[in-house]
């Protein structure tokens, strides 16, 4: 992608770029996005991110978790740098684990509109407890509605053989 213009690289202005700048709070204004060259398919992209940390809002301890995001994109497509780059800005914010998901599910479909999507926190434990929260949305209207109420339905329905630590 080097030595193209910003209009031939679909607006990505990440990739590729040497001067990349970590931001240290929460910074959704990252994420870039550029289109699906297979609109007309249904197909999963996967994200697993096992270095993702955030803050605890009350006592300020980091919390760390493996994030996984899945979606079947619609036009657009989240740009993975750019991704990265968001995920670390959770780094020294402060939420809830539930709210982190949901948080990072609300931002990508503000950005891609996808046909659906799923993002899953898997915290490790602190005080002897772990947190696993999941969120997912489905196209309202559309079959993704509906795929979306099954896996939530489903979801995790034997948690014994979930070996996330």
């Amino acid at each position: 992608m080097s030595g193209r213009t910003e209009q031939e690289r679909g607006g990505i202005t990440l990739l590729g770029n040497n001067k990349t700048q970590y931001k240290n709070d929460y910074a959704p204004e990252v994420l870039e996005s550029f289109p699906n060259k297979h609109p007309g398919n249904d197909y999963f992209v996967k994200f697993n991110c096992p270095e993702f940390t955030s803050l605890c809002p009350i006592t300020g301890q980091p919390d760390f978790a493996t994030i996984y995001i899945s979606y079947i994109p619609a036009e657009k497509m989240v740009e993975s740098k750019s991704l990265k780059l968001y995920l670390y800005s959770f780094r020294n914010h402060g939420d809830f684990h539930e709210d982190c998901v949901n948080i990072i599910m609300k931002d990508l479909i503000r950005l891609m509109k996808p046909k659906y999507i799923e993002v899953w926190g898997k915290f490790t434990p602190r005080g002897g407890i772990s947190i696993d929260p999941y969120c997912n949305y489905g196209m309202a209207g559309t079959k993704y509605e509906k795929l979306a109420w099954d896996r939530l339905a489903n979801h995790d329905l034997y948690p014994e053989k979930v070996d996330n630590r």
